[in-house]
């Protein structure tokens, strides 16, 4: 098999693991946030579901951490790429967010 293709296959994979990072990591933020409006919006003591918070606040300090190595992941994998020989663009692979406006500039995509 081509080492193009072989390493397409790999980056394909290595953007959809970094993009489930991501949503898991907004995913806790979004569930820390109800969690702690709930809270308010029932008037309860900031004791009750402390310990639940706290377990949230770790998961996402261990999602950050993931986060961090998937980015080392893909440093590693690019030098790996290129020490192959594979001197091509993954185009096409992950919308990079980068939105072209009619008179061909660049933007950033909305955060949803």
């Amino acid at each position: 098999m081509e080492k193009v293709f072989v390493a397409q296959r790999v980056a394909t994979k290595l953007f959809a693991s970094e993009n489930a990072v991501d949503a898991a990591m907004v995913e806790t933020a979004e569930l820390m946030a109800d969690l702690l409006k709930a809270r308010k919006d029932l008037g309860i003591s900031a004791v009750v579901g402390d310990r639940a918070a706290a377990k949230l606040a770790e998961a996402m300090s261990a999602l950050s951490e993931a986060r961090s190595a998937m980015v080392e992941a893909h440093s590693e994998l690019n030098e790996t790429k290129l020490r192959l020989g594979i001197r091509t663009k993954m185009a096409g692979v992950e919308d990079k967010g980068v939105n072209i406006d009619v008179q061909g500039r660049a933007g950033l995509r909305e955060a949803v």
